[in-house]
């Protein structure tokens, strides 16, 4: 018989799912497809008291995904709220988190950043640096051992995903905001992941009965190349005031005359590197 259940785990060709029950079950695919996300809500097929067959998704709310130039990767469904993280130790990526937000806005996802192990003295320049982004992205500062719980309201009501480079912090900070809740649920992963360090599959745990988290894996790229050369300007919550000011409708904003781009660069209007970032990823999607 079929019915409706959430991927709460996914391990990119295996699943486990959660039926509004509360039933839990191991779940393949038909036809070993891969295109299911945490927290994607399917249609399931139940084999027996254990296991189950995943016969399709359901409409999605959201969608977040990387793409290279020869594969996608799927990374959460119907989530909210994208929740960078970051810290100062190890170095994070700027230009991971800028990928990240392009996504995010493209996803039509809140974003925010939250600069975890707020207590080491690096992160002050970290913190001096994301004040850029905080005019449009909140910027949370935390340290998970002391006030994770601090995260509490910014979550509340959401579907959220912790994302970010593997060392930040997010499995410390996803146990600490879990707190006694943290065994219990982990469990249901822990053999797959016996003697790491880092998390290896996306999962989705309930704060409360209307807040929910996903912590993902460690990421080191986020190829864009599923968005469209033509709307990324859009994108850029700094630059996007600009669009339909250039001369040509078509510019890709380098060596066409009347580009207002490359003006507003060049008058201090806009961050030159910022602009230098919108060429970069032009350039990744015209190849």
């Amino acid at each position: 018989m079929n019915q409706t259940a959430q991927i709460i785990v996914s391990y990119g060709r295996r699943y486990t799912v959660r039926t509004d029950d509360g039933r839990v079950f191991d779940a393949t695919t038909r036809s070993k497809r891969t295109d299911y996300a945490c927290g994607d809500n399917v249609r399931i097929g139940v084999l027996n008291g254990e296991q189950a067959v995943i016969e399709e998704v359901l409409p999605r709310r959201s969608l977040l995904y990387r793409q290279d130039a020869y594969k996608s990767k799927l990374i959460a469904a119907n989530v909210s709220q994208l929740l960078v993280v970051m810290a100062a130790s190890p170095t994070p990526s700027e230009m991971l988190l800028q990928r990240a937000l392009l996504a995010a806005e493209a996803a039509g996802i809140r974003a925010a950043v939250v600069l975890n192990k707020s207590d080491l003295p690096e992160t002050a320049a970290w913190r001096e640096k994301l004040r850029f982004y905080e005019q449009w992205y909140p910027v949370y500062s935390v340290c998970a051992a002391e006030n994770a719980d601090s995260l509490q309201a910014v979550l509340k009501g959401h579907t959220s995903i912790f994302l970010g480079q593997s060392g930040m912090g997010k499995s410390t900070l996803t146990n600490a905001l879990l707190g006694e809740q943290a065994a219990r649920t982990n469990s249901i992963s822990s053999a797959l992941d016996s003697g790491r360090h880092t998390t290896t599959h996306a999962q989705l745990y309930d704060l409360n009965a209307d807040t929910f988290l996903i912590d993902s894996p460690g990421l080191q790229a986020f190829g864009l190349h599923h968005l469209a050369a033509e709307d990324l300007l859009s994108y850029f919550p700094d630059l996007r005031h600009l669009y339909g000011q250039c001369r040509f409708h078509n510019c890709t904003h380098r060596a066409e005359p009347a580009c207002r781009l490359k003006a507003a660069a060049e008058q201090g209007e806009i961050r030159a590197e910022r602009l230098g970032f919108l060429q970069q990823i032009t350039d990744e999607l015209l190849r």
